[in-house]
This record gives C-alpha cells, structure tokens and sequence, in this order.
C-alpha cells in the first residue's frame, strides 16, 4: 500500500472522520485544558478505543501543533494579504478585519492560541510566531501614525495590544452560526477600535 493510499485509510476508519477527531480534541482541550486532556479522555469522548484513535492521529502533541498552525497561519495570511494594499492605513483596516474574520472562522483554533502558557516546546514555538505578528502589526500602526490616520500621543505596541485585546475577547462571546454576521462583526470592531485611534 503507498503512502498515499495508508494516509487516506486511516482517514476512512469508521465511526469518525480524522477532522471530526481534531474537531472534538480541539473542543476538549479547550474545555479541560491542554495538559490535562490525555488520549484516553478524547478516546472516552469520541466513544472509541485509544487503539482505534491511533488510527486517526500519532500524538496529542500532533493534534495541538496543527490547531496552533491553523490559528497562526490564518492570522499570518491576513497579515500578509493587507501588506499588499498601498497605504498603511489601508494595511492597517485590512489586517484588523481579516483577523476579526479568523478568529470567527477557526474560534477553537484561536482559542487554544491564547491560553498557551508555554509549557511545551511546540507552545514556545507558538507564542513566538504570535510576538512575531504582533510586532509587525505594531509596526503597521507606526506607519498609520505617519499617515496621520492613527493619533501620534498614542504608544503604538499599547495601541496595538488594545486592539487585538478586543478582538481576542471575541472568543469569550462570538458564537458561530448566531445572529451575529462576521463580516458585520469585522467592521463593528473597526469602527470602535479606529475611532478610538484617529486623529481629529
């Protein structure tokens, strides 16, 4: 059997697929913490044996970088994407809007993000790519302040950890599928947040 064909068996075990199984270790995670949710508690949780869910997933750890990957990666593309406008405030609004669209998108992902304590090699390596976009998102708001959109008394690493504080509270409220439009949500969230950073 190839490589190809192993990889596409182990998705086709019965009972659940390998994205409902990261679907439901994410969700746990999340619910009892990262550390304290072993293979047992997401076998016990799926209603199947650890030996059947080695079918779908090498190791916790596998499960938590790819979460964490999917997180980052959303953001990093957003961020990439606004760089492409032509001006910094344009950067700036579209950076602001796209993470507000990842977080709603991938809320499980996100939410494991942001309570990572570090513990782990693989969380260490998390928390530097999210230090890592936040410094570039701060640079951002330090050139929207020489464009004059962004107020120049403002602190721009304050300015951008207010920021990204609101839209990361999202995770705490936003519920998928409510009555609440994420792309509504993207620009309510600028509107509050640009208004409090403008010049007048």
């Amino acid at each position: 059997m190839s490589t190809t064909e192993a990889k596409g068996a182990r998705r086709g075990r019965p009972g659940h697929d390998r994205e409902h199984v990261l679907r439901t270790a994410v969700a746990l995670f999340n619910e009892q913490g990262y550390e304290a949710t072993s293979v047992a508690d997401l076998a016990q949780r799926l209603g199947v044996t650890k030996s059947a869910l080695y079918h779908h997933i090498d190791s916790k750890e596998q499960i938590l970088e790819g979460a964490l990957d999917e997180a980052l990666g959303g953001l990093e593309a957003a961020l990439d994407a606004a760089l492409e406008r032509p001006t910094a405030s344009e950067r700036l609004t579209d950076v602001i809007r796209g993470a507000v669209q990842v977080l709603t998108a991938k809320q499980p992902q996100v939410t494991l993000l942001l309570r990572l304590r570090g513990n782990s090699p693989i969380e260490t390596a998390a928390l530097e790519r999210r230090r890592a976009f936040d410094h570039r998102v701060t640079e951002l708001v330090r050139q929207a302040q020489a464009e004059g959109l962004v107020r120049d008394d403002l602190d721009a690493g304050t300015a951008t950890r207010l920021v990204f504080g609101m839209i990361n509270s999202l995770v705490e409220w936003y519920r998928p599928g409510g009555r609440i439009d994420p792309d509504l949500l993207a620009e309510e969230v600028l509107a509050v947040a640009l208004d409090g950073l403008q010049t007048r």
